[in-house]
């Protein structure tokens, strides 16, 4: 039976007239349904669907079965208990109209299964993630709601696939199948796992199918692919999707579109757009729960914008939580959302036990990776404060991977996990962990986290005097250290300064005296710090400011401080009497020489020597350095030997001078003896333990051996002791300083001479040219690598040691031709390699043109171009190489025989002569013939590269004009497909057209044959009786069978309201009724018995065909028309009733033949 509603239609302040309808808006108060009483009468029985809905629904559900209501009305019940928060029971209501429907038609099963789906999807939003331990085990979890919802959807496809109500079903259960799958672990933005892409484009297919069964108006599906678009990572298609939504449909507020809109607007980095989107929703409707926890969240991101003594910090805290996220929670403290927010607000307040409640709910009832992330965050924080280091340890791995872990996750989870290492002692994971972080997200605190990590490996090592060498460490400290203090300079970082930070880089910047300050780079930057230094700053203080620069290389800023710092000094005499400025003057002077010098502007530095030495002329620094400015002259030698003779007692003088006859010396190929008796003097008769002398001692020793020879045992040995001799030297000073570079580097060279130790020399040498900015170092590992047959890392140090000022020296030079050639015969005689070496030999030999082993490379270079020239094929070379080989080989013909006329040739004549003969006897005349050949060659392959030229510019041609062709001969067969497929279109319709109208005919005849039966079933018992009458005579028959079918005519075109005084049982059965097709034609029935001929009674028992359709179409229900009623049963007719009949037909026959013209009209 049906229901009625109780309330009509259930609106609110107008809001039936809304479009779309608020939720749950159809759902009346109360419905009332018809049942039958025990007297056999109907009693209406009033159903609550409001607050006094029953909370067991098994009577209902009896009354419902019993009564045979409609489909609607259980749909109606259900929908009712899901408005009241009962979702289980709404379930079991359909599930029980499933059984009760279970043979009804397919429309009817199909809105029940729709209906049980979304209440499935709907419980999947409530059902917790996992089940945990306190859970009770009756508790279903998300993944067992999305499979009956799956399983519904299954059993409403196999009734009808194309149930348009489906598609929007099948979308929403993929986007809740996506939210339950893993996160991607690849970095980007969007990056999301293949398995979850899948699901999604699903998902997406769906709400396309969804639109186009509606015809592009489903709101839903809509939102349902701009959602689809966010969760791939689409802010942008995902905004223009919402903000399509909002246009089309202004008054959607559940769901709300400008939700969407100000989560796209946050992710796209527009967080004031995004705020006034949902204070937008909140107004329309200030109980949007979503809304509320939103804008909470807003304010508290400008809170993290803000140092918490920022008077506007506690503002937007109070804001954001008094006006915000605790409404939110007052409406509904179990939306995970709102949970998640709550936990952060507990952990400020260390209310422990909310924070476990709150998170453990953000955890279970969400369907969203990162609110799950930010649950497992809150209770790492609890156990990490409690001091639980594995609970909190664990919890942070899982906040990190919930949204994503490895190359994505949460940056503050990733830095709890580091942090849990440190605690843990795991310095090493720690360490990785944080450099994870900054190659993810530069952040100030995992920066000063790692800085301080690699300070306190320097500093234990420093403190424990250890031998490790920590300069990578301390590097990398410096490094991040610094970053945190340029960070600090941001505004727009407004990062809290940590004065840790700075009492580390203090240590750090004394043990490697070097100051990592930035200088400003514009002129204008130079003024403005130039002016306060002028100004304010004490001279001391821009002195070791110049200092820090100089040790920097930073000649130019130091220059500045020092001559600011002499100005300083005046203004600091008038201001303070008492202060020696005359002390500080000659040191800054001295500074200030020492920085004309590093400039290279020696007669500023020799000016500002000697007006020291005026005012001081026992301060020996000054006289050191006005000696060595003097050493460049001609009168160098005379003012050294004075200095030596003046201060001999001096170590730095000694040091100078045994550098001078070093320098002196060099020309030499022996050791000079004086160096050496310098040397000892300095140790046995001063200082013992002075590292110049020493180092100096271990260099002699080293090249003592060097040049030892070792033909015999006895020369090798006394090699060997010699070598020992220096290392012993070198140990002595690294003993003294740990970290001496020079001597580090001088062991080195003795494993490389004698012991043939590579590894350990290469390993030696870089991390020297890490500490001494020194040319030698880059020259010793190009001989180390040159060695190892590393030619190209040789040929990086070589050039290394060039760029450091040594454009012009001939000796790299050399070595970096030598290490080309080497480099061309290992990779058999390239001949580009070969050039390069023999530009470098060229070079040096420019700048050294007297030296002959010069001459002799560049002329061995050539011989070897020529005979490479001369082994490769015509093919790999050019006429021009060959030209270029014959020119060289001439030269180091000539170049031989110059060297071997000279006095002392760098090898033996004989050789030199032997070379130069056959250069000029085999080699020139190979050349020759190679040259001839080559001119051949290349006349040939000049004619064929044009041939083979112009054969491939026909075949293009033959190509594109082939290809013009077919695309002609495509696009002439496509025309014709298409005017094929027209045609065979316009048959098609034609076809169609005649089928319909056959089909139409059928089914008119059809009908017609049905309202002939029933009309022969109705008046069959009224012929029965009129044939007792039929015997008095022919033509009463006759006259009897007109009556009749005039009386059959009457009752057909009788209007309704002749059944006004009939009652329910005998009111006519309606049939189903058409308008008239045809009117033209006569009905061929008789009217009266002046149109009846003798045989028409044979035409009266057996009609045409067209006669009985006319006769048989009933008039349409727009007309008023009624079917033919029911013949009585029980009914006598006697002669008195056919009498009144008879004299009733006329009148009403005429009436029927009006309203036929009528209907002509």
């Amino acid at each position: 039976m049906s229901a009625v509603y109780a309330n009509g239609a259930n609106g609110v302040n107008g809001a039936g007239k809304m479009f779309p309808p608020p939720r749950y808006s159809d759902v009346p108060s109360a419905i009332t349904i018809s049942v039958a009483d025990e007297e056999g009468g109907q009693l209406d029985v009033e159903v609550a669907l409001d607050e006094d809905i029953q909370d067991d629904p098994t009577e209902l559900c009896a009354i419902l079965e019993n009564e045979k209501s409609l489909t609607s009305t259980w749909v109606q019940v259900a929908v009712a208990y899901a408005k009241q928060k009962k979702v289980d029971v709404a379930i079991d209501v359909l599930s029980q109209a499933i059984k009760v429907f279970g043979r009804a038609r397919s429309e009817e099963r199909l809105s029940i299964l729709n209906g049980l789906c979304w209440l499935y999807l709907l419980k999947c939003r409530e059902a917790p993630r996992l089940k945990s331990d306190t859970t009770d085990p009756s508790i279903k979890t998300k993944d067992v709601y999305l499979q009956e919802a799956t399983s519904v959807i299954n059993d409403a496809a196999r009734i009808s696939p194309a149930h348009p109500p489906l598609f929007l079903a099948r979308g929403v259960l993929h986007l809740l199948r996506a939210s339950t799958q893993a996160p991607s672990t690849t970095a980007g933005p969007s990056a999301i796992t293949p398995e979850r892409a899948e699901t999604l484009k699903s998902a997406a297919k769906c709400f396309d199918d969804a639109l186009r069964a509606s015809g592009g108006r489903n709101l839903m599906a809509k939102m349902g692919k701009a959602r689809v678009s966010y969760s791939m990572g689409r802010w942008a298609e995902a905004l223009k999707g919402y903000q399509n939504v909002l246009e089309s449909s202004p008054d959607l507020l559940d769901p709300d579109p400008r939700i969407g809109i100000g989560c796209c607007f946050w992710q796209l980095g527009f967080k004031d757009d995004a705020a006034g989107a949902w204070q937008r929703s909140l107004d329309l409707n200030p109980k949007s729960k979503i809304a509320l926890i939103l804008l909470g969240i807003y304010n508290v991101h400008l809170c993290s914008q803000l140092p918490p003594t920022h008077p506007d910090f506690t503002k937007f805290y109070v804001k954001a939580t008094n006006d915000y996220i605790m409404p939110a929670t007052k409406q509904d403290n179990m939306f995970p959302l709102t949970c998640a927010t709550l936990g952060s607000y507990f952990i400020i307040r260390k209310d422990w036990a909310k924070v476990q409640t709150v998170a453990r709910r953000a955890i279970d009832l969400t369907d969203v990776n990162a609110i799950a992330s930010d649950g497992w965050y809150q209770l790492a924080r609890k156990a990490h404060t409690e001091g639980n280091t594995a609970e909190a340890s664990t919890c942070y791995t899982k906040s990190d991977q919930a949204r994503g872990g490895d190359e994505r996750g949460y940056i503050p989870a990733k830095f709890g996990s580091a942090q849990m290492n440190v605690l843990m002692q795991n310095y090493d994971g720690a360490k990785f962990r944080l450099e994870k972080i900054l190659q993810q997200q530069p952040t100030i605190e995992a920066q000063t986290l790692l800085g301080t990590l690699y300070a306190e490996d320097v500093f234990t090592a420093q403190d424990n005097k250890s031998s490790e060498d920590k300069s990578a460490e301390l590097k990398k400290a410096l490094k991040y250290l610094e970053d945190v203090q340029k960070a600090w300079r941001d505004p727009k970082k407004k990062a809290v300064r940590d004065q840790s930070v700075l009492l580390n880089l203090a240590r750090l910047w004394k043990l490697r005296r070097s100051h990592k300050r930035t200088t400003p780079k514009t002129s204008k930057g130079r003024r403005r710090f130039k002016r306060p230094c002028e100004n304010c700053y004490p001279p001391q203080l821009l002195n070791n400011m110049g200092c820090f620069h100089f040790q920097a290389e930073r000649f130019a800023r130091a220059r500045e401080l020092f001559q600011a710092a002499l100005n300083a000094c005046v203004k600091a005499a008038t201001r303070d009497e008492t202060i020696d400025t005359d002390a500080l003057v000659t040191s800054i002077s001295y500074n200030l020489g020492r920085c004309y010098e590093s400039e290279n502007m020696l007669d500023e530095a020799k000016d500002v020597y000697e007006n020291l030495l005026k005012r001081h002329p026992d301060y020996v620094d000054a006289r050191i350095r006005l000696t060595f400015i003097i050493l460049l002259t001609d009168e160098g030698p005379k003012a050294m030997k004075d200095l030596f003779n003046e201060h001999e007692d001096n170590i730095e003088v000694r040091a100078m001078y045994s550098w001078y006859q070093k320098k002196a010396n060099r020309s030499q190929t022996q050791v000079s003896g004086s160096e050496l008796n310098t040397y000892k003097a300095t140790l046995t008769k001063f200082d013992k333990h002075d590292r110049y002398s020493l180092v100096g001692m271990g260099n002699i020793y080293l090249a003592i051996a060097r040049e030892s020879p070792r033909s015999t045992e006895q020369e090798k040995e006394k090699r060997r002791r010699n070598y020992e001799k220096a290392v012993e030297f070198f140990n002595k000073v690294l003993e003294l300083d740990p970290k001496n570079a020079y001597a580090a580097q001088g062991v080195a060279i003795a494993l490389v001479e004698e012991k043939k130790d590579y590894a350990t020399a290469i390993n030696v040498f870089s991390k020297v040219k890490d500490t001494v900015k020194d040319y030698g170092v880059n020259v010793n590992l190009g001989h180390v690598y040159i060695e190892v047959k590393q030619f190209s890392r040789a040929i990086e140090n070589y050039e290394a040691a060039l760029s450091k000022g040594r454009h012009n020296d001939h000796k790299i030079l050399g070595y970096l031709g030598r290490a080309w050639y080497q480099r061309a015969r290992a990779e058999r005689n390239n001949i580009d390699h070969l050039r390069t070496a023999l530009d470098y030999a060229k070079q040096a030999l420019k700048l050294g043109p007297t030296d002959m082993h010069y001459q002799f490379n560049v002329a061995f270079v050539q011989f070897q171009i020529a005979t490479t020239i001369n082994s490769i094929p015509e093919s790999d070379r050019t006429l021009q190489q060959v030209e270029d080989a014959k020119t060289g080989l001439a030269e180091a013909i000539e170049n031989l025989e110059n060297l071997a006329k000279a006095e002392r040739p760098p090898f033996p004549k004989n050789d030199i002569i032997s070379r130069a003969n056959m250069g000029r006897n085999t080699m020139a005349k190979q050349l020759e013939r190679a040259y001839d050949k080559q001119v051949v060659y290349e006349q040939e392959n000049t004619s064929k590269l044009e041939q083979a030229r112009k054969l491939r510019e026909e075949e293009i041609r033959r190509r594109e004009e082939a290809k013009q062709e077919a695309d002609s001969a495509a696009r002439e067969r496509k025309r014709k497909i298409i005017e094929e497929q027209e045609r065979i279109a316009a048959r098609d319709r034609e076809l169609m057209e005649k089928r319909g109208d056959e089909e139409r005919r059928r089914l008119e005849d059809d009908e017609d044959r049905e309202l002939r039966k029933a009309e022969r079933k109705a008046r069959g018992p009224k012929q029965s009786k009129r044939k007792k009458k039929d015997a008095d005579s022919d033509t009463e028959g006759v006259a009897s069978d007109s009556d009749a079918a005039e009386s059959r005519s009457r009752r057909r075109r009788t209007p309704a309201s002749g059944t006004e005084g009939l009652s329910d049982e005998e009111r006519p059965r309606e049939k189903k009724k058409r308008k008239l097709a045809r009117k033209s034609e006569p009905s061929g029935k008789y009217k009266s018995a002046e149109f009846v001929d003798d045989d028409s009674d044979g035409d009266a028992d057996q009609p045409t065909e067209d006669t009985e359709k006319a006769d048989a179409q009933p008039s349409s229900e727009n007309e008023g028309a009624a079917a033919a009623p029911r013949a009585r049963k029980g009914r006598v007719v006697d002669d008195e009733d056919e009498d009144e009949d008879d004299g009733a037909a006329a009148p009403k026959s005429n009436g029927d033949v009006a309203m036929d013209e009528d209907d002509e009209e």
